[in-house]
């Protein structure tokens, strides 16, 4: 029988949307939610666009880490409630911008269009359970959001695979690792899941 630990969903759902990272989450402590989070995102998202525009996800230096680190000025908005008018635009605005890197990454050093998608793909897959997960309440655990890696973590892995110079053999071994990593927890969490949502949240709270 599969058992496992269901984790109550947070008051603001646009915030579990958001998808961070161990190095997100815990710049997001540094200002403990004092911080807005729209407009430094905004700010990251439009330096990160120039600079993918201009190529530089095609680069083979250290300049391919500038739109990770520029889109690091969101992280500290992370710990803040979103509970703005617009703050919903937050997690849409950092799926395409983490979807945009990695495949002008994977395009700018030619790794084959199969390979890109496969990891593109298992990326969706986790944030299209995501978002039905907190449909039901049946939050995932945050231990997963630290070995999914977050969008952080997952462009400055594929900034590191570029600078190692194997593109395409690290776009395959981080693919398997998060279909792996999703596929598995997704499947272990739904069998396991109760038919309502409710005792979910339940067996969240009763810990």
């Amino acid at each position: 029988m599969i058992t496992v630990q269901m984790t109550p969903v947070p008051v603001s759902k646009v915030v579990a949307y958001r998808d961070d990272g161990p190095l997100s989450r815990g710049m997001g402590a540094l200002v403990a939610g004092q911080l807005p989070p729209l407009p430094p995102l905004i700010a990251g998202a439009f330096v990160t666009g120039v600079l993918l525009v201009i190529g530089v996800g095609g680069a083979n230096g250290l300049a391919v880490f500038a739109p990770a680190v520029t889109l690091l000025l969101a992280g500290p908005g992370s710990s803040a409630p979103h509970d703005g008018r617009l703050d919903w635009l937050c997690p849409p605005i950092l799926r395409v911008i983490e979807y945009t890197f990695i495949a002008s990454c994977g395009f700018g050093h030619a790794v084959h269009p199969v390979l890109i998608f496969l990891l593109l793909s298992a990326m969706a897959f986790h944030h299209y359970d995501l978002v039905y997960r907190i449909k039901q309440r049946v939050y995932p655990p945050p231990w997963l959001t630290t070995f999914g890696l977050g969008w952080d973590g997952r462009m400055i892995a594929v900034s590191l695979i570029v600078i190692i110079g194997l593109p395409a053999t690290g776009f395959v071994l981080l693919a398997v690792y998060l279909w792996l990593l999703f596929g598995w927890e997704s499947l272990t969490c739904w069998l396991a899941a109760p038919r309502s949502g409710v005792e979910a949240t339940d067996m969240g709270t009763q810990d």
